[in-house]
């Protein structure tokens, strides 16, 4: 999607009018009011720019409404609304839907940059002065002997009064854009998918982290909300009881049910003690006051706070398009019984935040799952797409895939999942999704994560996840992969296939587990996993643990980068199951083929497969290669070699060499 700023987007002889008119002109001359013709009804196109007035007709680019919801209320089916650039500070809920001939579109006008925003700005800052700090003592004595204080000393800390709730959980504050963090310690740096972590130390134990460099004095943590990250499990908690070199939670983290020392990271929040870093603030629910860390004066930089959480609320809609549209600190959602909605050239920042992951529950499942149905963009109901568009930073998903028969295509999604749950870059729900040729990189646990479920009233059918491009996962969680599906459910044939699955990134200095390019955890069945490429992964490009039910009639097809199998040794575990014509190290053979899994015509691990360039990563073959003319012909699978037979591993010889990720 191409985009420019109008002559006036720099400063110049042009006045605001005069900029203002010439870009309804351009945009008039390109779009005639009324020349948008769907089926038998030739729809009405509305304009909306920051300068109009909501009691003009809007039906023409001299006259256009002031914002997208009065649009909203007056468009019908085959009618568009064209939007000039500029931010909006608005929920769209549009009042009626199109119809799968005529449908409705809301639409940036031809160059325009168009923003919705769910934040508003927060303005008559002062600064925190003796006598403030004095006062804040009165009710935190821990205040006034701490790095906080020393801000305050040197005039680093201002504040201002405005109410953003009584959840400080789901506060989220920004500066010139950028987003801020809550004071904590450690102090994490504003890199949120690579923070300064802390970990707990010798002798922590069940609820108890120990940790020498916890130098706050006795009863200083108390009441602090806790974020703790191990193995697969991140959650949160309150701290009961602090001492010098130690803090108590409420309860133990759940699944694991202990704090493990080395591998469990840590940060402690909610103490304005530790007001003290740049990018950082602390809100006051009680006083409805908030400060912030500032080098200069935030009254010379647009700060704000996320006040709404959707910029079109489509819940009750079908068959709408939103093409070139931008958000911030803002998501759409489709419903239910959305059908036909298209999401295209969607370019969102910060869709969503919460840093309370645990919600005082103690259940394992209701934690690890946190945000994976509800955040980011959400596409629920049946045959609605988002298509390219560019989705960052996100507590929890990218896009959540909900429904059934919903497409996610030519997206590119980065920095989600900043807090380490099960939430992914793309969440696939429900059944019979299509998630293909997206590029996914630096998320917090998986690129994609693909949990089977079945939709009330519609027969369940296959997902199809293929020709995507997955990097720099498992930033904040163990026992994942960059394509992670789990549990125990028969996935009627779905295929996960031609994706390259590479760079995953766990924590340094942890204990690692089961980082994998496709990893069908806990006994997943009925799956296809086929001609995926992978570098860099742990356990190598697929991954079957075998546990819980048994891992039943996968096929697992030309793969290229080795695999780990997770199976004991019982029979039956594994029946059905076939690998065949991979290409590396296959890992954990003893149990599996206890357990009934059938291996034939994998090249062996200790034969150079002589790629064309391993080096640089491709793993075509070469004209050399002894995986030429050796795979089992599996039609559909490893069609397209110009040898008499197929080729093993996941490039077929001779055949053009398939690409995947993100089309522009």
């Amino acid at each position: 999607m191409l985009r420019r700023r109008w002559p006036g987007s720099r400063r110049g002889p042009w006045s605001a009018a005069a900029v203002l008119l010439a870009s309804l002109s351009v945009v008039a001359a390109a779009v005639p009011a009324g020349a948008a013709t769907h089926g038998s009804r030739a729809g009405q196109t509305y304009y909306v720019a920051p300068s109009g007035q909501d009691t003009a007709d809007g039906r023409t680019a001299k006259k256009p409404f002031r914002h997208i919801q009065r649009c909203a209320d007056v468009l019908v089916p085959g009618d568009t609304c064209l939007i000039l650039s500029g931010t909006y500070a608005e929920t769209v809920v549009p009042a009626r839907s199109g119809t799968a001939d005529q449908p409705i579109t809301y639409r940036a006008a031809p160059g325009a940059e168009v923003t919705l925003s769910g934040a508003d700005r927060v303005q008559g800052w002062s600064p925190v002065t003796g006598a403030d700090l004095t006062e804040i003592g009165a009710s935190d004595p821990y205040a006034l002997d701490s790095p906080f204080s020393e801000a305050v000393g040197a005039g680093r800390i201002y504040r201002t009064d405005v109410d953003l709730g009584s959840d400080v959980s789901t506060v989220q504050v920004f500066t010139d854009k950028k987003m801020d963090i809550e004071a904590q310690w450690p102090y994490p740096g504003l890199d949120l998918l690579d923070p300064s972590l802390q970990y707990a130390g010798a002798g922590s134990a069940d609820a108890t982290i120990v940790d020498a460099d916890l130098t706050r004095p006795a009863g200083y943590w108390d009441g602090a909300r806790a974020l703790t990250g191990y193995w697969y499990v991140s959650a949160t908690s309150t701290v009961r009881s602090s001492a010098v070199g130690s803090v108590t939670l409420d309860a133990a983290p759940p699944c694991v049910h202990k704090v493990v020392p080395k591998d469990t990271r840590y940060a402690l929040a909610g103490k304005i003690g530790e007001l003290a870093n740049p990018g950082e603030w602390f809100y006051d629910p009680a006083a409805r006051r908030l400060y912030v860390y500032s080098t200069d004066d935030p009254g010379r930089h647009v700060v704000e706070a996320r006040t709404r959480s959707l910029a079109f609320d489509l819940t009750g809609t079908s068959h709408t398009t939103i093409a070139g549209i931008g958000l911030f600190a803002s998501t759409i959602r489709t419903g239910p019984a959305s059908t036909g909605v298209t999401l295209d050239g969607i370019t969102g920042t910060y869709l969503s935040h919460y840093t309370d992951i645990t919600r005082g529950t103690t259940d394992c499942g209701s934690t690890v799952t946190r945000g994976v149905g509800d955040t980011g963009i959400v596409i629920d109901g049946t045959h609605n797409k988002i298509v390219n568009s560019d989705l960052s930073l996100s507590a929890g998903n990218g896009i959540a895939l909900r429904g059934q028969h919903n497409t996610a295509t030519d997206n590119v999604i980065h920095d989600v999942d900043y807090l380490g749950t099960y939430a992914a870059g793309i969440a696939v729900q429900g059944n019979s999704q299509t998630v293909m040729h997206n590029t996914i990189y630096r998320v917090g646990r998986s690129g994609i994560n693909l949990q089977w479920g079945t939709t009330s009233g519609l027969t369940p059918g296959q997902d199809r996840i293929a020709y995507n491009d997955i990097s720099q996962y498992a930033r904040l969680s163990l026992d994942t992969a960059a394509i992670y599906t789990c549990c125990s459910a028969d996935m009627m044939g779905s295929s996960i296939d031609h994706n390259v699955l590479h760079d995953g990134t766990p924590t340094p200095g942890v204990t690692p587990f089961a980082v994998a390019g496709v990893y069908a955890d806990n006994g997943q069945s009925n799956l296809v996993i086929a001609n995926n490429v992978g570098w860099n992964n742990l356990e190598g490009t697929v991954m079957l643990n075998g546990l819980g039910t048994g891992s039943h009639d996968n096929g697992v097809y030309n793969n290229t980068g080795g695999m780990t199998l997770f199976y004991v040794k019982e029979p039956g575990q594994s029946t059905g199951t076939k690998i065949y014509n991979n290409i590396g190290a296959i890992r954990g053979l003893d149990g599996a083929t206890d357990g009934g899994l059938v291996l034939s015509h994998n090249l062996p691990a200790d034969v150079d497969p002589l790629f064309v360039d391993p080096a640089g990563h491709d793993y075509r073959l070469s004209a050399a290669s002894p995986a030429r003319n050796q795979a089992i012909a599996l039609p559909g699978i490893n069609d397209g070699s110009t040898d008499p037979a197929p080729s093993l591993g996941a490039y077929q010889y001779g055949a053009p060499k398939w690409t995947a990720g993100a089309r522009r």
